[in-house]
């Protein structure tokens, strides 16, 4: 019966650990979003809250209270994905807003460089047929 309890309290150390792995990681993808995106400022403060979550967790865990901490890690997982992902949709708008000027002005110069090449084709026909 011991080696059984053993091995439950490995595989969920092992899946606490791997869980916070993955937090990480979300939390490092939400930081690098964060500074390629726009001066704009998303609140990450959720973000970090869901983290704290994860590591009150593991701490408890590290205590040897594996009733609290367990699912206090899987909660604050879960709720560092949803914010991470909330968050790094927050900042790929803006990013797709601080571009759009110039998307709109890419357009604009494609726009009147045609004009003027369709000016210059007709300037040239008229000029060849001297009309």
């Amino acid at each position: 019966m011991l080696d059984h309890y053993e091995n439950d309290e490995r595989q969920a150390v092992l899946t606490v650990a791997l869980l916070a792995v993955f937090a990480v990681l979300f939390t490092a993808i939400g930081m690098l979003v964060a500074a390629w995106g726009s001066a704009e400022a998303a609140d990450d403060s959720k973000v970090k809250a869901a983290t704290q979550q994860v590591e009150r967790g593991a701490k408890e865990i590290g205590s040897g209270d594996l009733r609290e901490g367990v699912p206090e890690t899987a909660k604050g997982v879960g709720n560092t994905v949803a914010e991470g992902a909330k968050y790094t949709g927050e900042k790929l708008k803006e990013s797709a807003r601080a571009a759009e000027p110039e998307a709109k002005s890419a357009w604009g110069n494609f726009r009147a460089a045609t004009v003027r090449f369709g000016h210059s084709v007709k300037n040239f026909f008229s000029n060849l047929f001297g009309s």
